[in-house]
């Protein structure tokens, strides 16, 4: 049994009062007007998986206006590892709250039962902005395949918090920086190694492939100096930058430093030269590798595609239904009309959001 939804129901949610939507395996075609709530409606499936959700937003910005009462998103999931019950609340733009089958559980807990890969249109300028967006989807990526990385990375960016603050106050002795620097090294390694492992997957994927979407190589390197690869050589690392750590007033060695570098395969071009159509279609590409990684290992993702189709020919989105569909995965994909989905026919569900002074109406249609 692939992973899949099979109901979710939102409490107070950004545009939705309250929305209720059941569902089967297939993928899920959402469409209706701009500004109805459709991205708020696979926004809230994101906050099932560890982090800030796909649009990174605190748990207050969440919350429906003007009632500020806080907000509730519940799911069953049904997968290989059986059949959950999920919940997800704030209250009053409190520090969101984690209900695995009615017990409290930490975030991290989510990576372990559910797989959920989005790809939104702030995305598509992941080649040629900043590398911290960058370094955000390798680590998407790279939970998708190592749930314990979500607490590999907590526990670097908690000691390098610690020692840069340190740094910033001028603290010389060096015992202040023994054991930070020590957890550094350990967690830093396992994220490194973390990544690397899941480029591997996610080359061996493309590779391996029909598709119609172009290959992207892709390769971890670092905005400055190489990375140490192993713990004590990063740990050697820190201890000996201390100095000039302590005049930039924060570490500049380690696993943050790291970017990620994209060619596309077929013309030898960096991916950050490429149009703005092809930088979309490298982006659909390493998607759909990730989740035939997953899938082959029987962990089939929950895809969340935010306008998917709005810049695609109707080849070509046909071309990205059938191998969705081919991959078992239970797709919800938003577009502004029923047209964009005309190519998937009965495979999929069909679900319009439409909105009425100011309230999110959520219905499913057809079969």
């Amino acid at each position: 049994m692939s992973l899949h939804l099979s109901k979710l129901t939102l409490s107070h949610f950004r545009s939705h009062q309250r929305a209720d939507v059941t569902v089967d395996a297939r993928p899920v075609a959402i469409w209706g007007p701009n500004g109805a709530g459709k991205t708020n409606l696979i926004e809230a499936i994101s906050l099932l998986s560890p982090g800030r959700g796909m649009r990174r937003a605190s748990a207050q910005d969440m919350t429906r206006r003007p009632e500020a009462l806080g907000w509730k998103v519940s799911a069953l999931l049904s997968g290989p590892r059986g059949t959950h019950e999920l919940n997800i609340r704030s209250e009053s733009g409190a520090a969101r709250v984690v209900e695995i089958d009615g017990k409290p559980a930490p975030q991290v807990a989510l990576g372990r039962i559910a797989r959920v890969l989005w790809l939104i249109p702030s995305m598509d300028r992941l080649w040629i902005e900043a590398p911290e967006g960058r370094r955000r989807f390798l680590d998407r990526l790279t939970l998708s395949f190592f749930p314990d990385h979500a607490e590999a990375s907590l526990s670097y960016e908690k000691a390098m918090r610690e020692r840069n603050r340190l740094l910033k106050d001028q603290v010389r002795d060096a015992h202040w920086y023994g054991a930070l620097e020590k957890q550094m090294a350990s967690s830093g390694a396992a994220i490194q190694g973390a990544r690397q492992a899941a480029l591997d997957r996610l080359a061996q994927a493309q590779r391996s492939a029909e598709t119609h979407f172009p290959v992207a190589d892709l390769e971890l390197i670092s905005t400055e100096a190489d990375i140490p690869a192993t713990a004590a050589d990063l740990r050697d690392a820190l201890a000996e930058g201390r100095f000039r750590d302590t005049a930039a007033g924060r570490t500049l060695v380690g696993p943050h430093r790291a970017d990620l570098y994209g060619v596309f395969a077929a013309k030898g071009v960096p991916a950050s030269e490429c149009s703005t159509g092809e930088q979309k279609a490298l982006l659909i590409s390493l998607i759909l590798a990730n989740a035939r990684a997953l899938a082959a290992d029987g962990d089939t993702p929950i895809l969340l595609l935010d306008e998917v189709a709005a810049h695609l020919d109707a080849t070509r989105r046909a071309a990205l239904y059938d191998e969705i569909c081919a991959l078992g995965a239970q797709a919800w994909m938003t577009g502004t009309g029923p047209e964009l989905f005309a190519e998937l026919g009965p495979r999929a569900q069909q679900i319009v959001v439409r909105d009425e002074h100011g309230r999110s109406f959520v219905e499913k249609t057809g079969e």
